[in-house]
């Protein structure tokens, strides 16, 4: 198999040395006659993420744990046709809406529009053929002292029922402190709506572990949005005396079978929740999740005003890399986002986009070790997009 390899270097400032930093790329199949290639960014301690251009999607992240021993803690496949036929998005970007619309109808500017209803009877992230299952273009590059991969993609008027034309681009970004930096940005020459994020699964303790219900989560918010059972949301509610009550660290499997009606409506956590912001656009921390056994950090900012957690409660002994057995609930999401069904339900984050504005969306995955030294001041994936 082909295989074809970059290798950059960039200086610090005031540094001694060379930060050093790799691209590698590779054939990792075909879809409608498109080639598809695997790349992999690594940077210089060794870490690195591997991303497809098939839906942007990421495939693999290897990070150290505690004692140093790597292991990849995100869920996929070994071929993009495994991708096509049995994925449940995973580690792909969700478009042009993520999440759902009840009854796959909206309204906008006094117009009625319908997309499929390929969740019934709701539409689920962008329809039969989202964004997920696109062919984007890519190219390599850097930011600053790390490894980035750029992919663009044209949606076309009317396509998957959506209105104008809109430009994607997705940049992913992986520093050299271990952190994926997504930056979406997009643009329409019609009124749109609009909702990206990122579908990767994970376990702290390494894809194929048969559970996610160690890890231990605190999300910064005091309230979310009750679902009812078919997954739409019907309000915004205090997470106060719930099962979902993260504002400090908690076990996920603490509460997540209780006698309790929103859990039952989602098998478990699969719920938005309303990010505590004072400014939007800005950067926040939306949730930090810790591993015991390997002592692994996931800490997640956003500029979006909501992030889903989900706990693979749909996951049912599915075979991933190497064979190995993806079980229920053995991983989860956290998945920056517009509220769900936000087209029709006016007190939530509008989705809105016009002709003349930006989405701009970031969102960074951290990864870490449990009471490691944290760095002073921001890094260039720490600084908010506006």
């Amino acid at each position: 198999m082909n295989k074809k390899t970059l290798t950059l270097c960039a200086f610090l400032p005031l540094a001694a040395s060379a930060a050093k930093f790799s691209v590698t790329s590779k054939p990792f199949g075909e879809i409608d006659g498109k080639p598809v290639e695997l790349y992999t960014l690594s940077n210089e301690s060794g870490a690195k993420v591997s991303i497809t251009n098939y839906g942007g999607t990421v495939t693999s992240i290897v990070v150290p744990d505690k004692d140093g021993k790597m292991d990849d803690i995100v869920l996929g496949f070994d071929s993009v046709a495994e991708y096509v036929e049995k994925s449940p998005y995973f580690g792909c970007i969700t478009g042009r809406y993520a999440n759902r619309i009840a009854n796959g109808k909206f309204s906008l500017d006094g117009k009625d529009y319908s997309v499929a209803a390929n969740n019934d009877p709701n539409h689920l992230h962008g329809g039969l053929k989202g964004f997920d299952k696109k062919v984007w273009k890519a190219r390599v590059g850097s930011v600053g002292d790390s490894p980035s991969l750029v992919l663009t993609y044209t949606s076309p008027d009317g396509e998957e029922g959506y209105p104008g034309n809109l430009s994607n681009s997705v940049t992913y970004t992986w520093t050299q402190d271990n952190a994926l930096r997504i930056r979406y940005k997009s643009t329409t020459d019609k009124p749109t709506i609009l909702n990206l994020t990122n579908h990767s699964y994970f376990n702290l303790a390494g894809e194929g572990s048969e559970s996610n219900l160690q890890h231990r989560i605190k999300i910064n918010a005091e309230h979310y949005t009750p679902i009812d059972a078919t997954s739409i949301p019907t309000g915004i509610a205090p997470v106060d005396g719930t099962p979902f009550d993260f504002r400090k660290p908690v076990r996920i499997g603490k509460r997540i079978d209780e006698e309790n009606e929103q859990l039952k409506n989602g098998k478990g956590y699969d719920h938005n929740f309303v990010l505590k912001k004072k400014d939007d656009g800005k950067l926040i921390t939306a949730a930090i999740v810790t591993e015991p056994t390997s002592g692994r950090v996931l800490t997640v900012r956003t500029t979006e005003p909501g992030i889903q957690f989900y706990t693979g409660n749909f996951l049912d002994d599915l075979k991933g890399k190497g064979g190995k057995n993806y079980a229920y609930r053995s991983a989860f999401c956290l998945e920056s986002q517009t509220f769900p069904d936000s087209p029709n339900q006016k007190e939530f984050p509008s989705p809105v986009l016009r002709p003349g504005e930006t989405y701009n969306q970031v969102t960074i995955y951290q990864l870490g070790l449990k009471d490691a030294k944290k760095k002073k001041g921001k890094t260039k994936a720490e600084t908010s997009p506006r």
